[in-house]
């Protein structure tokens, strides 16, 4: 990272019709450019706005409304963990993918809690960049692999005494919710949980967001590994 200064916006801040609507913030000008020009080649994704650290990141995002933020992790300033957990405090916030150069799971576990629903390494074929942005925009969540196995690997090492503690926020659930929340702890997105259970994607989308509310969790990934501490999922 080079700490150069950040540029407001880029040449396309207007909403394309459809498209979706992304924040990059890195506090590397080459890298947003780069990540830029990643995002330019799908007509589906407009970049409405660049920042080189988080306070900016959370101006620009009051101020042009992204759908999608792709955040660096260690910027001057505000960071990237703090940035987003503000970012996600907002009255309609946007989805959250962390982006960074550092494999480190303490930058992974502090992601999630603060409520990104993505975390991908910039060595990331970007093609899965764009896939990830549109994925998370959908309300779903996406990891890169190595991380999401330490991640749930770490989950079990720390909760595998409190089994009972997830077992009774799921109880809260109706069984239709569980058997929701079982295919969404086996990775399944909401069109796969839709033609898995004979429902529309709608209702999948709203079961899914009673089953948040109800594990007292703020995404996906986070109730899968509740889940998966009280022993469901992971086939």
């Amino acid at each position: 990272m080079n700490g150069t200064a950040s540029t407001g916006n880029t040449g396309n801040t207007e909403n394309a019709d459809g498209a979706l609507r992304v924040l990059i913030v890195d506090d590397d000008h080459l890298v947003r450019l780069a990540l830029a020009d990643i995002l330019d080649q799908d007509p589906d994704v407009t970049v409405v706005a660049q920042a080189g650290d988080g306070a900016e990141a959370v101006e620009l995002t009051r101020a042009r409304r992204p759908d999608v933020v792709l955040m660096d992790i260690r910027m001057p300033g505000v960071d990237g963990i703090t940035a987003t957990r503000r970012l996600r405090a907002l009255s309609e916030p946007p989805q959250v993918v962390v982006l960074t150069t550092f494999d480190l799971d303490q930058y992974v576990y502090d992601a999630l809690a603060a409520g990104a629903s993505g975390f991908l390494l910039k060595d990331t074929d970007p093609g899965e960049i764009v896939r990830a942005v549109r994925i998370v925009a959908d309300g779903q969540a996406m990891l890169h692999p190595a991380a999401a196995r330490r991640l749930i690997d770490r989950y079990h090492e720390s909760t595998r005494h409190a089994p009972d503690h997830a077992r009774a926020r799921i109880d809260r659930l109706t069984p239709r919710e569980k058997e929701v929340l079982a295919l969404l702890a086996d990775g399944a997105s909401n069109a796969e949980i839709a033609a898995g259970l004979g429902m529309r994607e709608s209702t999948v989308k709203a079961h899914v967001s009673r089953i948040l509310s109800a594990l007292e969790v703020g995404n996906r990934v986070q109730a899968a590994l509740c889940a998966r501490s009280a022993g469901i999922g992971g086939s």
